[in-house]
């Protein structure tokens, strides 16, 4: 496959992780809000499962390609951290969203409570996870990286916060079996990838230092005159 055509389907699928985000970011708050008993049994835990399933996704890609870079299909998925990325997070913020709907202000209030950030049940682990994905789903767009210039990177980092926090509240709290798989694999691709990349950092350190020595030999060798000083200083007083 050409990788024109990779590319068209990966803007493809990026569009449609974007629209359905929205769409859930509409239907889902007042779905679990007011019709929760209508809707699947367990529908909350199977979406936070979902959530990691592509928060894993997000944090596997980069350093796949980083670590396999022969396999050209990796490159171009680069592209879809950002659309699996606003998915994850859109999970996690509808859940948020139906909870205001519910409990109002009280829910946003308990957020400055000491309790709610308590180490019992992990909760911490919750509320990390939902104020990152708040940050990381607003900062989601073309808008909001222009107008933080360097400090987008900067929360954009928070993904490993959301990824980490969300990941052993689901192991801690849900016990859900695939967490300790997504902790472990992504974990591992990211150490060996930092430390590919470091070893080719120092690498190209090292050429560059060999390349330029302190002291360069001259290229210039000094002109010799065959003729007498007396003789060429006079065909230069003559040539003038």
């Amino acid at each position: 496959m050409e990788q024109k055509t990779i590319i068209k389907i990966i803007n493809i699928t990026q569009n449609i992780l974007l629209g359905t985000s929205v769409i859930m970011l509409m239907v889902l708050p007042t779905a679990i809000a007011y019709y929760n008993e209508k809707l699947p049994p367990d529908l909350t835990g199977k979406l936070f499962s979902l959530s990691i399933l592509s928060a894993t996704l997000v944090m596997s890609i980069r350093p796949l390609a980083n670590l396999l870079p022969k396999i050209r299909i990796l490159g171009p998925l680069v592209i879809l951290r950002k659309g699996i990325g606003a998915f994850s997070a859109s999970i996690i913020v509808s859940i948020m969203l139906s909870k205001i709907i519910l409990f109002g202000w009280d829910y946003i209030a308990q957020f400055a409570t000491l309790q709610y950030w308590s180490l019992t049940n992990y909760a911490f682990l919750a509320r990390i996870g939902d104020i990152t994905a708040v940050l990381l789903l607003a900062t989601s767009n073309n808008y909001a990286k222009r107008v933080l210039g360097k400090n987008w990177k900067r929360i954009q980092r928070t993904a490993y916060l959301y990824f980490y926090a969300g990941g052993l509240y689901e192991l801690l709290v849900i016990h859900d079996p695939f967490a300790p798989f997504a902790l472990t694999i992504v974990t591992v691709l990211v150490i060996a990838a930092y430390i590919k990349n470091r070893q080719k950092r120092n690498s190209s350190q090292n050429k560059n230092v060999t390349r330029s020595p302190t002291q360069q030999p001259s290229n210039t060798s000094p002109k010799i005159s065959l003729l007498p000083k007396n003789l060429t200083s006079l065909n230069v007083n003559q040539n003038m």
